[in-house]
């Protein structure tokens, strides 16, 4: 059970590796491995990014399984691979600029399916899992909108499409007919016209930052989930409304998401403002406070 706790570590490819299958890492030599987990080449802080969403709990659990095995291996675990907080940790997001230059690089692959699963994570707000397990009878075109069947916790939920994924979806069909066998139920497929799976996806991602100029692990399908939830809440949308869209178990998931940085707090409010000005014409001034005593109060309560 300890090896099998590993293996995602030991499975975590670097853009340019091929997909390891389990007949090969379980009979790679100690050598070849040692090299494979260097700390310099990057592996480890993808697999640690990759695993960032999961409670500080089960992480810091992961992360005392490989630094063990890094450490047998004869290697140094790197300083800034750390335990996670036992608090409240923030879910990380790409910025503005971060995900213009990801959906051109997007736009720009010679993947064909790339441009769609990144819109569509952003739109929808979709896990991984989720987006690879969708089937074609799943996905009403004319609706805007797909049946997740079985997510997690085996719950179903409804996810909305904008005009924008649904053009990208009609445009995507002749490719996916042209991949894919007929008996095929995926609606996304590979390039050899097979289901797309998790690892698949993450390697695009993998590929596409790197392309973006971003640091390594740093695009995951989880992050533009975040990106989808904060972009919701910061455009004015209720927790209860982005819960039942991101099949969140209980709101208190859901409420982490009000954690939002300083800065977007601030731009938040300027545009609100600025919003209002627009609206009433004329700058916002300080309104004077008029303090009620108790004899000027209507209320009947007493304020003491």
């Amino acid at each position: 059970s300890y090896f099998y706790g590993l293996r995602p570590l030991i499975e975590t490819i670097l853009p340019e590796e091929d997909v390891l299958d389990e007949t090969t890492y379980e009979s790679l030599p100690i050598e070849t491995m040692a090299q494979r987990m260097e700390p310099m080449n990057g592996r480890l802080d993808i697999w640690a990014h990759s695993i960032s969403g999961l409670k500080p709990t089960t992480y810091n659990a992961r992360i005392a399984a490989a630094r063990h095995f890094v450490r047998w291996l004869g290697l140094q675990w790197p300083d800034h691979i750390q335990r996670a907080r036992t608090g409240k940790r923030l879910p990380r997001t790409l910025t503005r600029r971060e995900l213009t230059t990801v959906l051109d690089v997007a736009e720009m692959s010679e993947d064909p399916v790339a441009a769609l699963v990144v819109t569509m994570m952003l739109d929808t707000g979709m896990r991984v899992s989720e987006v690879c397990g969708l089937n074609l009878e799943d996905v009403d075109f004319d609706d805007g909108s797909a049946r997740v069947l079985g997510g997690k916790g085996d719950k179903d939920r409804l996810v909305l499409f904008t005009d924008r994924t649904v053009g990208r979806l009609q445009a995507w069909m002749p490719i996916r007919s042209r991949l894919a066998d007929r008996r095929e139920q995926a609606c996304f497929v590979n390039r050899h016209g097979r289901r797309l799976q998790p690892r698949g996806v993450q390697r695009l991602m993998d590929a596409l930052g790197q392309e973006a100029g971003l640091p390594k692990g740093k695009l995951t399908p989880h992050v533009l989930r975040h990106n989808f939830a904060t972009g919701l809440l910061e455009r004015g949308a209720d927790l209860v409304t982005i819960q039942r869209l991101m099949g969140h178990a209980t709101i208190a998931t859901t409420r982490v998401y009000l954690e939002i940085s300083d800065q977007t707090l601030r731009e938040v409010y300027h545009r609100a403002q600025s919003m209002r000005e627009d609206m009433e014409g004329r700058p916002i001034e300080s309104e004077p406070v008029t303090e009620t005593t108790p004899a000027a109060s209507t209320s009947g309560l007493s304020t003491s």
